[in-house]
């Protein structure tokens, strides 16, 4: 009784350990520390943006975008620095090049919101043209080429090592205390649980409603380009090709994690579980020598699995 209780509670944190120690007997190679490096220096790009995307899909929204949307920052940050390298330096221009990807995509994050606010279109149409948009933009910045305008030593902040841990996860381990802080002691947090459970009701309870749902937009933009510049630094480019099809595995980690996608149920430290689970998953999938396809096709069954089980756990709970 005890057992199933606690399965109730922490289903996908029991399924995420019962993984890891077959992997560790399965996988060879998989519980070296240097595997355990590469798994959390895997995650931390689509971790950061999967805690914004937390956020926005609470608040009964959702960003299809985010994929394009690093590959559009990362060559803009690379564009910039090629521009302004012969006037500044390069890291100046570097961090000129960063601040202006963030800006960007926090503002097309405030554009998506001000559409649903005043024309009630429909955060998942806007955000898949947009992901069409970025990607154009993306292209239209390289000429359909890789932009190399990086000194080497940018290499450091996705791919340098800090004490023994790659540099990313610091960067990803900030991002998480962050949105945790923002979710559970602010009124922001608290918002944007009552805007995504019931809308008409936070209107009358005096949340500003659309002022909630377009900051968690627009954070996530933020975290978005700031992937982007990550990518960016590991690859030393700025590629158009950069993150395909990166929003749906953010979105996956996010379900898995306990989200729900009507909005108003979800927690940050899901979300990680999500990101982890995936990373493992993928990671050990790898190392058994898993085809390709048929890691899409079982991170497709997990989606369909996690949602299936979080429901059934929800619907036994309210008995």
């Amino acid at each position: 009784m005890a057992l199933a209780g606690l399965f109730r509670r922490y289903p996908m944190e029991i399924i995420l350990v019962a993984m890891y120690l077959y992997l560790v007997f399965a996988a060879p190679g998989f519980a070296t520390i240097d595997n355990q490096l590469n798994i959390l220096r895997n995650i931390t790009m689509m971790g950061i943006i999967a805690f914004g995307m937390t956020m926005v899909i609470i608040s009964g929204e959702i960003d299809l975008s985010v994929g394009s949307g690093v590959a559009f920052s990362g060559c803009l940050t690379a564009w910039v620095t090629r521009e302004l390298t012969p006037f500044l330096g390069p890291y100046p221009s570097i961090a000129i090049g960063a601040v202006a990807a963030m800006v960007a995509l926090a503002a097309i994050g405030v554009f998506t919101g001000k559409l649903r606010q005043h024309f009630n279109m429909p955060t998942f149409i806007t955000t898949l043209g947009l992901l069409t948009v970025l990607s154009g933009a993306a292209n239209l910045i390289t000429g359909g080429f890789p932009i190399t305008s990086f000194p080497y030593e940018f290499s450091f902040l996705g791919s340098g090592f800090l004490f023994g841990i790659p540099f990313p996860v610091y960067i990803f381990v900030a991002v998480f205390g962050l949105v945790f802080f923002l979710m559970n002691y602010t009124s922001f947090g608290r918002s944007l649980y009552a805007v995504g459970g019931n809308l008409e009701a936070a209107r009358l309870s005096g949340i500003d409603v659309w002022k909630t749902k377009t900051l968690a937009l627009a954070l996530t933009g933020v975290f978005t380009a700031i992937a982007g510049v990550l990518i960016a630094s590991q690859i030393l480019s700025g590629s158009a090709s950069a993150a395909r099809g990166w929003e749906l595995t953010v979105i996956s980690a996010v379900i898995i994690g306990g989200t729900s996608l009507f909005g108003g149920k979800g927690t940050i430290r899901g979300t990680l579980i999500g990101v982890l689970f995936l990373g493992v998953i993928v990671n050990g999938m790898t190392l058994l020598n898993v085809s390709e396809y048929w890691q899409l096709v079982v991170r497709g069954a997990l989606i369909i699995g996690a949602v299936l089980m979080n429901h059934m756990l929800e619907t036994q709970a309210r008995r």
